[in-house]
């Protein structure tokens, strides 16, 4: 299943990072954060937003599906962003960091009253190897903000951050299927969120560990739909 993304696998990508880093030195973080969610990012993959988990016929168990998974991946404790908040200086963590915990506390409150209005994790071919998948991915991102490479930790958290934007509307899909009011998002703001990456990335060494953080996150979720993408191809032809 080559959307599976072990712990192992994190760290070997390292090569590729050092490769988006050298390739994007001129265009500073900004561009960095442009170029990589632009190519990896949640909105980038075509099941994410698609007719057959947003609204389609079969939209109530896709949506199902994705819930229970996402909350797989992040509904724990402690999350991506409480890791990496250990791994920044307390002045740095008093800022944005701390909101984006704060945020993502509420994210994980409203991932897990969506999982119990959605009820049962629909019915699939091969579930227990797409939940072990799953729970090797949240390891693996668990490792990535234990990193003690500067800035690698804060550089997932950011990755997170400004992925769930859209992640956010499966997240909203799914309230208003299952009569569930959406939440207000609490998380910091893109503007926040993009002056944090520049305070972090003060030395060209940090801005490309924070890169590799950042695209480990985005590369993690990619393989989250795909998995989910191919659940749903399952369910349709079983």
């Amino acid at each position: 299943m080559p959307w599976i993304i072990g712990a192992r696998d994190v760290i070997a990508r390292g090569e590729i990072g050092m490769e988006i880093a050298a390739k994007h030195e001129q265009a500073g973080t900004a561009g960095m954060l442009n170029e990589l969610l632009a190519r990896s990012g949640t909105a980038a993959h075509p099941y994410a937003g698609s007719t057959e988990l947003l609204s389609g016929s079969e939209a109530a168990r896709n949506l199902a599906d994705a819930v229970h998974y996402l909350c797989v991946l992040h509904g724990r404790l402690p999350s991506v962003v409480d890791l990496a908040s250990r791994k920044v200086t307390l002045e740095q963590s008093k800022g944005w960091m701390q909101d984006a915990a704060t945020g993502f506390a509420l994210e994980r409150t409203y991932l897990t009253r969506l999982v119990v209005a959605v009820g049962p994790l629909p019915s699939t071919p091969g579930q227990s190897e797409c939940e072990a998948a799953v729970v090797s991915q949240h390891h693996a991102l668990e490792m990535l903000a234990r990193s003690e490479r500067t800035g690698c930790a804060p550089g997932a958290a950011i990755g997170l951050v400004l992925d769930w934007a859209a992640v956010r509307p499966v997240l909203d899909a799914a309230a208003h299927r299952f009569g569930l009011a959406p939440m207000e998002c609490a998380l910091p703001n893109e503007a926040a969120t993009r002056a944090f990456a520049d305070e972090i990335a003060d030395t060209p060494a940090t801005a490309r560990a924070l890169r590799f953080g950042m695209e480990q996150i985005l590369i993690q979720h990619g393989g989250l739909w795909s998995l989910l993408e191919s659940r749903e191809h399952a369910r349709r032809h079983h």
